[in-house]
C-alpha cells in the first residue's frame, strides 16, 4: 500500500520505525542516483559510529520507587538478629551508553578519491542535546569549511532543526532540503515544506559543466513505503509521533478517513 499522504507521511517518524525508514531510503537513494551519474562518480554509504546516553523516552514509565514483595522460596541462613527482614532483590534497568550508528551517502570521484557531494538524512539524536548532535555538528561544520557540497534532508518535525540563518522569516515548513554549493557559501537553498505539501524535488550538486541530476525524493519515499509495506507497521486509527498540531490533525483525519483508513 502507498502512503496516503502526499508527501511525507508522519507516521513514519515513530522513532521505533523511524531507523527502518532511514537505512531504507539511504539505500533507495544511492541505487537511485549511482546510474545518473557521469561514469567518474559513484555513490558510497558510508558510517559514523558513537556512544550516547538513552534517549529520555527510553526511561519513561520506570518507577522512581519500587514496591518490593518479599520472596518465601529463597532460603537465607539464619542472622542472630530477628528483628532484622530479609528482602530480596528485584531486576532493574539502568541507563547504558547505546552505540548509535548513522548512515549517509558520498559522492566521490572515482579517479581522485575525493568527496565531492554529502547527502546526510537527519536522524532524532543528531536534533537533540547530547553526543549525537555534537559529532554531527562538528562534521556539518568540516563539510560546510571544505570544497565538498552538502545536501542536508531532515524529515523529523521533532527536535530542534539545525542552524542557519533563514532570511524570509514568513516562510515555514515543518520538514527541510538543504542544497548548499561549495561555491556559493555562505549561502545555500533551503526547500520548506510541510505534511500537506508533496517533497519538492531539487538538483544534486556536482562539479562544475557536469550534467545535475534531479532528485525526487518523494517519489523514492512513496516506493520504499510500498515496497517494504510499512502500512503493517502503522495504526492510521492512532495520532502520529509527534502529534500533528491541531489544524494539521483535522487535515490528516478528513485525509485518512478519506482514503478508508479511519
Amino acid at each position: 500500500m502507498r502512503s496516503p499522504f502526499p508527501g511525507m507521511d508522519p507516521y513514519l517518524e515513530r522513532p521505533s520505525l523511524w531507523h527502518e525508514v532511514h537505512t531504507g531510503l539511504i539505500v533507495a537513494l544511492q541505487l537511485h542516483l549511482a546510474p545518473l551519474l557521469p561514469s567518474h562518480y559513484r555513490v558510497a554509504i558510508e558510517q559514523r559510529t558513537y556512544s550516547s546516553p538513552p534517549a529520555p523516552d527510553d526511561l519513561v514509565g520506570l518507577p522512581d520507587v519500587s514496591v518490593l514483595r518479599e520472596k518465601t522460596d529463597v532460603a537465607y541462613a539464619s542472622a542472630p538478629s530477628t528483628t532484622a527482614s530479609v528482602v530480596t532483590p528485584v531486576v532493574v534497568r539502568v541507563p547504558m551508553p547505546e552505540e548509535q550508528r548513522e548512515r549517509y551517502l558520498e559522492v566521490r570521484d572515482t579517479q581522485s578519491g575525493v568527496v565531492i557531494t554529502v547527502i546526510e538524512l537527519v536522524s532524532p539524536s543528531n536534533k537533540r542535546a547530547g553526543e549525537g548532535r555534537r559529532e554531527y555538528e562538528q562534521k556539518r561544520m568540516r563539510v560546510l569549511g571544505s570544497l565538498a557540497h552538502l545536501v542536508e534532508v531532515d524529515l523529523l518535525r521533532g527536535g530542534e532543526p539545525m542552524p542557519m540563518r533563514v532570511q524570509d522569516n514568513s516562510r515555514t515548513g515543518h520538514y527541510r532540503i538543504l542544497v548548499s554549493r561549495a561555491d556559493r557559501r555562505p549561502n545555500a537553498d533551503l526547500y520548506l515544506f510541510t505534511v500537506r505539501n508533496t517533497i519538492p524535488t531539487f538538483p544534486l550538486p556536482l562539479q562544475r559543466g557536469d550534467t545535475e541530476p534531479t532528485v525526487d525524493l518523494g517519489k523514492l519515499l512513496h516506493d520504499l513505503h510500498e515496497r517494504a509495506h510499512y502500512e503493517r507497521a502503522i495504526d492510521y486509527r492512532q495520532d502520529p509521533t509527534p502529534p500533528l498540531d491541531a489544524d494539521d490533525a483535522a487535515w490528516a483525519d478528513d485525509l485518512l478517513r478519506r482514503a478508508g483508513l479511519r
